[in-house]
């Protein structure tokens, strides 16, 4: 089974903006679609954006304009770039197949404050 782990979070000013990776310990071109999740303090994880293999990109109201994945087949790795980076954005962050599987990681901590 895929693993992924997930680096780039950090410690941000409003207004700022980090790029999150996502390494998968084997290949993910067969992966259909890859996602991002992230789960703030006393809420549920919630879907930010997916990314099927050659297709659009699909993204949550609340991170749309402001955010953007990608994925990179040959370096079996997904990436979310942060923008415009909001308090409300404060949050650990995953990445997993979309629709999800249980093997999630560790996620990455992303803070938004001034």
């Amino acid at each position: 089974q895929v693993q992924f782990v997930e680096s780039g979070g950090g410690l941000v000013q409003p207004g700022g903006s980090l790029r999150l990776s996502c390494a998968a310990s084997g290949s993910i071109r067969s992966i259909y679609a890859m996602g991002w999740y992230r789960q703030a303090p006393g809420k549920q994880r919630a879907l930010v954006a997916h990314l099927p293999s050659g297709g659009s990109p699909n993204y949550a109201d609340s991170v749309k304009g402001r955010f953007t994945i990608s994925r990179d087949n040959a370096k079996n790795t997904v990436y979310l770039q942060m923008n415009s980076l909001k308090p409300e954005d404060t949050a650990v962050h995953y990445c997993n197949r979309e629709p999800p599987n249980n093997y999630w990681g560790q996620g990455t901590q992303v803070t938004v404050s001034s």
